[in-house]
């Protein structure tokens, strides 16, 4: 066990040269993380949509006046410490009191009718945040029922013609500029859908149906995470939605109607055969025998950016890796070592590698 030492710092000594050296440290690490603010991942200070923009407006000005807050209260506290008022000593028993003028009323006044005044102001457009971004604005160009499970998304792409719908996961594809619904469920949990840079948090409860919707206003690549703990690899229940334009997402989706390319190697050796026996009790790859449901489906896993939901990327060594041990490199998850050679390891890899 180690002792503390609870003994004050002298002048000089080593204690101040370690309170100097924590002070530094925590100035470099503020600087470091003020300059990779606009790298966070899950930043929502700048918005890429309509409905996350209306939140921001109100965030901003929330903190705007939060600041505001503390630089006055700071001062007048500041002002009463150190201002010399030159008040006459306490007095003494039997003497009488002294009159003094009053104005300091008038700014509790003031105080009270601005403070009303802000708060009246930020309730009124919290309401009007919350009537804009509730309401779907217009038809969803692209309908999606999304599946939360732990810990990662099902992704379903809903259409009116059954042979038109498929199924992905922890990567949502959607047009630039137009309204996307999301149907939201869950089997487990509760978790929440969360994509900051374009929308807030819906949450998804089991044995209920959420709904909400989403609309990019620019191309890019946005990092969505579920927002509500819901075990221990909360942290890890992460996804991607990657909008592009309209010609591009069309292209992407006729892409992911089409099942898995057939491999010509002999059955039950080749990697596609030891897939079937060891992966497809679990896994789905569409235009094969493998149909389980348990897992993500895997038709076209190699034409995502990331496994494990958006984990690790999406390369021959993660892959490999996860194949082979995936409680490694995220304990807890449902996916179970299958005590594989290095042969069949290989073989496998190499056929999931296939499925572009």
């Amino acid at each position: 066990m180690t002792r503390r030492d609870h003994s004050r710092p002298e002048v000089g000594g080593r204690g101040v040269r370690g309170l100097s050296l924590c002070a530094a440290t925590t100035c470099a690490l503020l600087a470091s993380s003020a300059a990779r603010a606009a790298e966070t991942p899950l930043d929502y200070w700048w918005t890429h949509g309509s409905r996350a923009q209306s939140i921001a407006h109100l965030l901003w000005f929330s903190t705007a006046v939060s600041i505001l807050v503390i630089a006055i209260v700071s001062g007048l506290l500041l002002a009463g410490i150190f201002r010399r008022r030159g008040l006459p000593p306490p007095q003494m028993p039997g003497q009488a009191a002294i009159n003094r003028p009053s104005g300091g009323a008038s700014w509790i006044y003031i105080g009270a009718g601005v403070s009303t005044a802000v708060l009246v102001f930020t309730t009124v457009w919290t309401f009007g945040t919350l009537a804009r971004t509730g309401p779907q604005p217009g038809p969803a160009a692209v309908r999606l029922q999304i599946t939360a499970h732990q810990w990662w998304w099902e992704v379903r792409y809903l259409s009116d013609k059954p042979s038109e719908e498929f199924t992905t996961a922890n990567e949502i594809h959607i047009p630039v500029g137009q309204v996307v619904e999301v149907k939201l469920r869950g089997p487990d949990v509760i978790h929440s859908f969360w994509v900051p840079k374009l929308a807030g948090k819906t949450d998804v409860i089991p044995g209920q149906e959420n709904q909400t919707w989403l609309q990019a206003d620019h191309e890019g690549v946005y990092r969505g995470q579920c927002g509500e703990y819901c075990g221990q690899q909360h942290a890890h229940m992460a996804f991607e939605v990657i909008a592009s334009p309209p010609d591009a997402y069309a292209q992407w989706r006729q892409q992911q109607l089409q099942p898995a390319k057939a491999t010509d190697a002999p059955e039950p050796q080749s990697g596609q055969g030891l897939f079937r026996t060891r992966c497809g009790i679990c896994h789905t790859v569409r235009g094969t025998e493998a149909g389980g449901i348990l897992g993500p489906d895997l038709t076209h896993v190699m034409s995502r950016r990331a496994i494990a939901a958006d984990t690790v990327p999406n390369n021959t060594g993660n892959l490999a890796a996860w194949i082979a041990d995936p409680q490694h490199i995220k304990p807890g998850n449902r996916m179970p070592r299958l005590g594989l050679s290095g042969e069949q390891l290989t073989l496998i890899r190499q056929y999931v590698e296939t499925l572009k």
